[in-house]
């Protein structure tokens, strides 16, 4: 018989040293921040796109994203405002996965992530390509709560959690670099946690 716990057969996101980044508290809690309203959402209308710089541009309803492959990934969790959570269990569809329908063309260099009422992100296409990133619907075996982006949320661990926007809804490529929300209103372009680019210098 196997002894294994069921987890161990989960694929674990690349451990960074030291694994708590600098200036990071570790808390068993996932506390809530978002700016703006939890939006409403009706799947019957629902759906995600990707478009921009690939070829061909991508859109699924909410059953046939959930019809896509699916992955599961432990990673942690490193918020901005200095709480860390380790191994949180996401289930979901792996960029990688969009990427082998929508490709990217050579020229697109950079990912802006909308999501519900206007909020955007900004992230290198290559950082969308690493295995532990993924558009997560559920989280520790159950479906994401709406307060943590249900139905879709996307998930980028070696980045400040901004970055793993809520309530996700267009994935836009594009050549040149264009700064979201948060980025605008002083945090920092990059956003990684070990070397704590959480405000910004401009």
């Amino acid at each position: 018989m196997n002894s294994k716990p069921e987890s161990a057969d989960i694929p674990d996101s690349p451990r960074q040293e030291p694994r708590l980044p600098p200036g990071q508290v570790l808390t068993s809690k996932w506390p809530v921040l978002h700016y703006g309203q939890i939006p409403q959402v009706d799947l019957d209308h629902w759906d995600f796109v990707v478009d921009g710089l690939v070829e061909p541009a991508g859109r699924w309803s909410w059953r046939e994203f959930q019809a896509l492959p699916r992955v599961e990934v432990r990673s942690d969790i490193h918020c901005v405002t200095r709480w860390s959570r380790y191994d949180n269990r996401w289930q979901g569809v792996s960029l990688a996965e969009i990427f082998r329908r929508a490709v990217p063309k050579p020229e697109a260099r950079f990912a802006i992530v909308h999501a519900e009422q206007g909020y955007t992100t900004n992230l290198p296409i290559s950082e969308l390509m690493h295995d532990d990133v993924l558009l997560a619907d559920k989280h520790d075996g159950e479906a994401l709560a709406p307060e943590h982006g249900w139905p879709l949320r996307l998930v980028v661990p070696r980045r400040y959690f901004w970055k793993s926007a809520k309530w996700v809804r267009r994935i836009e490529l594009v050549a040149a670099d264009r700064p979201g929300f948060w980025e605008q209103n002083g945090y920092h372009n990059a956003a990684d946690p070990w070397r704590e680019e959480r405000f910004s210098d401009w």
